[in-house]
């Protein structure tokens, strides 16, 4: 499993971010409608207003909650606050620096992946740049006539200095703005406006809605009020100060050692939740806080709302939130913790083991943590008493997300690598990035498979081996790479290269400190081990019967075997595959030798036939 992420985007296009830009052009069709809706939108009454301040109902997903707003409309600092279920956070922008601030009151710099871009389009319009061009400036084109439900707009294609295009509908009858249309980095968001009304001489919109094509996950704002020219605080704008610490080591520890599973690629640990457990969950860099359904019955937890839970899959599934009083992991405890609630029934079926859950940036970004991958441990170190003394290489990152991100290059192709321990792969190159660089004609790579399955279903790729994959300075060679062919989910974002699973990751013994946001990578005795794609050329699954096959490579092993999807293996070499461990085969599949021969028992509906299966490298 990748990315697993719950986005809360922007509540309404006229909140947003700003900073100074110089350029643009403006057709002259394009600066008439500009026109038209300034002077039906309050004309010169605009000029003089310089701050506003907004509340808001916020409605999304099955919940409610407020927005307060403050915005500097010349400048384009801002601060935003929200309080929505179980969930509450902040954003804000202080003339340099975009930051957010999470429920648990963690501040983070907004740095990577899409974030600039989308900051720079926000900013654009916070200024009003479309009519003050002196405060933003745009290229904006006229992009033709739009009908729709019996009324026409005029379409703007508007693309902000330093930012990305948007498209902006303006209403032919009212000249007022209808909606905003933009491509983000996996999602297309349509937002629009209705209910104007007038306050300070200005038209203004108290309804707001935006989507990205699935209604029930809609985010719906309803102003209150609107006061401009409202006196607002220099400090308001600035990063909020850390937060008093809501963590603990027991009994004056600076440091605490957990050990953990590596199972297909993926680190698990056990964990203690509001006393209870141990619970057995995938630990990932970047992973939100997360519990199944049934350790929600379990805890007696109250569950709020349905939000959009997305990963590498193309499938979206509904997610509840929830508040934990305690996560323990080993002598760390972490105190009123948002969970997110996900099913993750498939992907015990996928792993092979029972998964309750999931932790990752929350731990990580609260102690600097050690992942010992030669020795199988996590080593949790207060930010105050860590010094590093080794040789390892430094390597700074930014945030997407949560997830750590470095600038890299794959065959001095240069691009920025997220760094996942939720990963099982090497790495996988985004679509996008392929495209741009045409990487499949340059890679040839003989065939496509599904290379991976979490949260959203099966991702595939077509698979080929890469020379040299840089992260910061360091190098990788001849890693195996996944070309991702995925039209949605986490791997179809244009602002990322490639994501680093634990394919590499476990070359080395990792260092994050979330702190001062750097990688150490140290290499350890995995380095000097090839990197082996799968010998047997399928996939496989846990069922009742045994491991089902859901894919097979063309004039692979697999096929040369006579499997097809829908085949389960009840057998190999004569032991029954319900004594056997998922992912211990699949380690087997991968690391007996070419050549090895392997007796498999198959059932293909009512009938069931022996096969052989040989083992062959294929990339």
């Amino acid at each position: 499993m990748a990315k697993s992420r719950v986005i809360m985007t922007a509540v309404y296009m006229w909140l947003a971010l700003a900073a100074a830009a110089m350029g643009g052009q403006v057709a002259p069709r394009a600066q008439t409608i500009l026109d038209e809706a300034k002077q039906a939108s309050g004309g010169a009454a605009w000029d003089a207003l310089h701050t506003r301040y907004t509340k808001a109902v916020l409605e999304t997903s099955g919940l409610t909650g407020t927005v307060e707003v403050w915005e500097d409309l010349l400048d384009g600092r801002f601060a935003d606050a929200y309080h929505l279920g179980p969930a509450s956070g902040a954003d804000g922008f202080d003339g340099t620096v975009v930051w957010s601030q999470d429920s648990s009151k963690q501040v983070r710099r907004e740095e990577g992946g899409e974030a600039r871009l989308a900051a720079m389009n926000d900013a654009y319009r916070r200024v009003m740049g479309y009519w003050y061009p002196d405060r933003w400036q745009a290229d904006i084109e006229y992009a033709g006539e739009k009908e729709e439900g019996g009324r026409s707009f005029h379409v703007l294609r508007i693309t902000p200095a330093e930012g990305r295009p948007y498209d902006l509908w303006v209403d032919a009858a009212t000249h007022l703005f209808d909606r905003t249309v933009e491509k983000a980095s996996i999602e297309t968001r349509t937002t629009t406006f209705s209910d104007y009304r007038t306050v300070s001489g200005v038209q203004v919109p108290f309804h707001i809605r935006s989507t990205n094509g699935e209604e029930k996950y809609d985010q719906v704002v309803d102003v209150e009020t609107i006061d401009f020219d409202h006196p607002i605080q220099e400090a308001r704008y600035a990063a909020p100060a850390p937060p008093p610490p809501d963590f603990e080591l027991a009994a004056g520890k600076t440091s605490t050692t957990i050990p953990f599973e590596l199972i297909n690629n993926h680190i698990y640990i056990n964990a203690k939740l509001d006393g209870k457990g141990p619970f057995h969950l995938l630990c990932d860099t970047g992973g939100a806080n997360i519990v199944t359904p049934e350790v929600a019955a379990r805890l007696g937890l109250e569950l709020q709302g349905a939000i959009q839970g997305r990963g590498v899959g193309e499938k979206s599934e509904d997610v509840s939130l929830t508040k934990i009083e305690k996560l323990q992991v080993g002598d760390a405890t972490l105190s009123d913790q948002l969970f997110a609630v996900f099913p993750l029934a498939s992907l015990a079926n996928v792993e092979g083991v029972p998964c309750d859950g999931l932790v990752g940036y929350e731990v990580f970004k609260r102690f600097v943590v050690r992942v010992d991958y030669e020795h199988s441990s996590l080593t949790l170190t207060l930010p105050s008493a860590f010094a590093y003394e080794g040789d390892g290489a430094v390597v700074p990152f930014v945030f997407n997300g949560h997830i750590p991100q470095v600038e890299g290059a794959i065959d001095g192709i240069p691009g920025k690598m997220d760094i996942d321990t939720g990963s099982r792969a090497s790495l996988d190159l985004l679509a996008p990035f392929v495209a741009t660089h045409d990487l499949v004609a340059h890679y040839a790579p003989k065939f496509e498979a599904t290379t991976g399955y979490g949260i959203g279903g099966p991702a595939r790729s077509l698979v080929t081996r890469a020379h040299v994959l840089d992260l910061g300075g360091v190098e990788v060679k001849d890693v195996v790479t996944e070309l991702s062919t995925q039209t949605q989910g986490a791997f179809t974002d244009p602002y990322v290269a490639g994501n680093v699973g634990a394919g590499v990751l476990k070359r080395f013994n990792l260092v994050f400190d979330y702190g001062t946001q750097h990688i150490i990578f140290e290499r350890n005795a995995n380095d000097a081990k090839p990197d082996v794609y799968d010998r047997s050329g399928m996939w496989i699954n846990l069922s009742e019967g045994g491991f089902e096959v859901l894919d097979v490579v063309p004039d692979g092993p697999a096929a040369e075997a006579g499997l097809k999807v829908g085949d389960e293996i009840t057998a190999i070499d004569g032991r029954p595959t319900a004594e056997m461990s998922l992912p211990g085969t699949r380690v087997q599949l991968k690391t007996e030798p070419p050549g090895t021969k392997l007796r498999l028992t198959v059932r293909s509906g009512s009938s069931t036939r022996e096969a052989v299966l040989v083992l062959r490298d294929l990339v």
